[in-house]
């Protein structure tokens, strides 16, 4: 089922949306975006404690994410299973479940949330047109995506009470 889910987003494609979701993947491929966003909120006192927020859900995210539940799980992704599929990104050389992109998006997006209503809900808007661009570019299949929203979100909780429980012990 997640297959077909998959090469249905295929019969998508044009010019403008393959730019669009390339341009979403790449300016998160590595947290760049999030990153930058966590240390530009630490730069205002109004916004300080949320940039914390970003930061630590970011790091307890790669944590999670990227060193253990992916080398636990080691779940083949699509483009490994069907290579004829034309790729408009490199094929990712990570396990697939959960998807980094989509978790570490939602940890950032999720903690700005929880401070911060209206920009809280536009970057959860980006976070999921980020999720959206790792299926349609045929790199995560949806569980890795639905896996990647579900613990980037609890990551984001979590960060926000260790930095609150941090934060009255100083």
């Amino acid at each position: 089922m997640e297959f077909d889910i998959l090469y249905a987003l295929q019969e998508i494609h044009n010019p403008i949306l393959d730019a669009i979701m390339v341009f979403v993947s790449t300016i998160t491929n590595h947290g760049e975006l999030w990153i930058a966003l966590g240390l530009l909120l630490l730069c205002f006192k109004q916004t300080r404690k949320t940039g914390f927020v970003v930061l630590t859900a970011l790091l307890l995210m790669l944590i999670t994410n990227n060193l253990i539940l992916k080398n636990l799980i080691m779940r083949d992704r699509p483009c490994w299973i069907d290579p004829t599929v034309e790729l408009l990104v490199k094929c990712p050389d990570s396990y697939s479940f959960p998807s980094g992109h989509t978790a570490s998006s939602f940890a950032a997006a999720v903690s700005i949330l929880l401070y911060h209503k209206k920009g809280g809900i536009l970057a959860v808007l980006l976070a999921a047109v980020i999720a959206f661009s790792r299926m349609y570019l045929f790199v995560h299949f949806p569980t890795d995506i639905l896996g990647g929203i579900m613990i980037g979100s609890m990551i984001a909780i979590a960060a926000r009470w260790i930095v609150e429980y941090v934060g009255r012990k100083i």
